[in-house]
């Protein structure tokens, strides 16, 4: 195996926010709460357990101090929880609670950073400063999303030398990771390797993370070419379970349990008990009424 293949892998499990989000059900916090604690004996080291926007705008999620707090003691050296927060007053909302680990966002296009948080890019990156500097004051980490980064559902195509102009002018924020997104299942195995190649000139790329959706099975095939590339983080849904609410038709994140395989048949370890993903599975399958 070459030294650009990284022979172990880290697995970020985003179902109980990016993936309920997108659902037309709102689970009770008893529900979120228990597919959470079954998700973090699977042995994923970090899960993205829910998100400090505005209840208005994603009502799936209106419950998150209820069911962070319900959930932070799963938190240990193994595993990290992450919340998303949109702005100051989200991450004031997310301390609150002894939120450790945060997530923002910014866009690769304009048209879906308009559509997404009406902002432009450079707005949202304005945004991203007060958060990241008291974030690094306060012992919070950090994860950056570039969403669109190979594509948009408002303009189309998105040049790689975009994606590593924002992924650059994010730098001096200090994420300790920044995880590109497939937001509308565009990407290729030719378009993830140009845009890996352009990011890696601008960031190193052991803090780098891919977040594909997936089309006629497109992700994984991807999610191999990252990691040919040197990439040691992939997001992944158990179930598939999202998509995005600002990206119309956009399909579902790629399952946990075709991660996992992929890994597995490339011999590299990721440390998820594909048993404990099943149970996961079925628990969150019968509780939308869906087929596991």
């Amino acid at each position: 195996m070459s030294a650009r293949r990284p022979q172990r892998v880290e697995l970020r499990e985003v179902a109980p926010r990016d993936g309920l989000q997108d659902e037309k059900q709102i689970l009770s916090v008893d529900e979120k709460v228990r597919f959470i604690e079954l998700l973090a004996e699977t042995g994923v080291p970090l899960i993205e357990a829910t998100s400090f926007v505005h209840p208005k705008r994603v009502p799936q999620l209106a419950d998150a101090e209820t069911v962070f707090t319900r959930v932070r003691d799963l938190e240990s050296p193994d595993l990290r929880l992450l919340t998303l927060v949109p702005n100051i007053r989200g991450y004031d909302r997310a301390v609150d609670v002894n939120v450790k680990s945060i997530a923002l966002f910014t866009a690769a296009s304009e048209g879906f950073n308009q559509k997404n948080i009406n902002a432009s890019i450079a707005e949202s990156l304005e945004r991203f400063k007060p958060i990241c500097e008291r974030a690094k004051d306060d012992g919070v980490w950090i994860r950056g999303y570039v969403s669109t980064a190979f594509g948009c559902p408002y303009e189309g195509l998105v040049s790689p030398d975009d994606v590593a102009r924002v992924v650059e002018a994010m730098e001096p924020f200090g994420c300790d990771e920044i995880a590109l997104g497939d937001t509308i299942g565009t990407a290729t195995p030719e378009s993830t390797a140009e845009v890996l190649q352009k990011v890696s000139q601008v960031m190193d790329i052991s803090r780098l993370a891919l977040h594909m959706h997936d089309v006629l099975g497109r992700a994984v095939a991807n999610i191999e070419v990252g990691w040919e590339q040197g990439v040691s983080k992939f997001d992944a849904s158990t179930a598939g379970l999202g998509g995005c609410p600002y990206a119309p038709g956009a399909p579902g994140n790629v399952s946990m349990t075709r991660v996992v395989a992929l890994f597995d048949r490339l011999g590299v370890e990721t440390g998820v008990d594909k048993e404990r993903v099943t149970l996961a599975q079925g628990y969150i399958a019968t509780v939308l009424g869906k087929e596991s």
